[in-house]
């Protein structure tokens, strides 16, 4: 397949490249800036700007379309802080169904987020792809509803088979140097509290890659590994394997009051993913059962300069 993505030199989208390119696809790169994107043809434009974008592709013909756009580089403190993030899911997902739309792609892949299913607890049972996704009548509604309009769009496109990515908490090459550079300025306060999906980020990456090949039109999938954890667990498991300082336990009204958004995601939300659609439909599987072993694997890969 020809396949545009947008979000290629991101945190997913490095090693994302990696697997399409080694697959056999032909990749073109939604950029922002002018320099080469490596094993890939680059389109300079904004996925904000409409006019522009569609400009960047007139004339280009793609199989697929790919939106792993967010401008996260760490967790948010405060929910204002997701707000680019959130028009990147709604405004930017319509953006790039104009350009599916524009290249006579018939398949668009979306990532998403597990807080798309609430921020509160949710019990220990996994929850399916079934249980109610984008309610907004809790916290941090403007966040949910974003997550919900990205799928609502992609699902309803005509002529285009639209699949989600439902991820959990992204953690990995790339994914960990915020939390890393927090721990050893010692600007990490952490709490006990939930527990939460995780998901290796070149796992994120494969399960794009299956959803592009055998993802069914209308559908979403969790995607994350088979172990979920607390974010205390994660955090110091990262300091131990990095040789960081361990991190600042302290009440969890604390880091709510300093970080609502954060804190709420930490301490309050709670809930476990089933991937077993993701593993029926698209022949995927964690390469890492938990967090230890993918840190262990991310210290490694860093060592050796990969």
């Amino acid at each position: 397949m020809r396949i545009l993505v947008a979000g290629a030199t991101g945190v997913i989208g490095r090693p994302l490249l990696h697997l399409l390119t080694h697959g056999g696809h032909e990749v073109v790169a939604l950029t922002r800036s002018h320099r080469p994107v490596p094993g890939a043809t680059s389109v300079v434009a904004d996925a904000m700007d409409r006019a522009g974008l569609l400009a960047a592709v007139d004339g280009l013909q793609v199989d697929a379309v790919v939106h792993q756009l967010t401008a996260l580089k760490k967790v948010p403190t405060r929910e204002s802080l997701m707000a680019t993030t959130n028009a990147l899911r709604d405004a930017g997902t319509a953006n790039l169904l104009g350009v599916a739309r524009a290249t006579g792609a018939g398949r668009f892949v979306s990532q998403s987020f597990y807080g798309g299913y609430g921020y509160r607890d949710l019990g220990t049972v996994p929850l399916t792809e079934d249980a109610p996704f984008g309610e907004t009548a809790g916290p941090f509604p403007r966040t949910v509803a974003a997550m919900r309009a990205a799928e609502e769009q992609i699902f309803s496109a005509d002529g285009i088979d639209g699949i989600s990515l439902r991820y959990g908490g992204l953690y990995g090459p790339g994914a960990v140097d915020g939390m890393l550079e927090a721990l050893r300025r010692r600007r990490l306060p952490i709490a006990r509290g939930g527990v939460a999906p995780w998901t290796y980020v070149e796992d994120a990456a494969a399960a794009t890659v299956a959803a592009l090949e055998h993802g069914r039109g209308g559908q979403a999938y969790n995607i994350c590994d088979d172990e979920a954890a607390s974010w205390l667990d994660v955090v110091a498991e990262t300091a131990r394997v990095f040789e960081a300082p361990a991190p600042m336990v302290v009440p969890g009204w604390v880091v709510r009051l300093v970080a609502p958004y954060a804190g709420a995601l930490m301490t309050r939300t709670s809930m476990r993913l089933s991937t077993d659609k993701a593993k029926d439909e698209l022949g995927w599987r964690p390469s890492v059962p938990g967090y230890r072993e993918g840190l262990a694997r991310t210290r490694e890969l860093a060592s050796r300069g990969a």
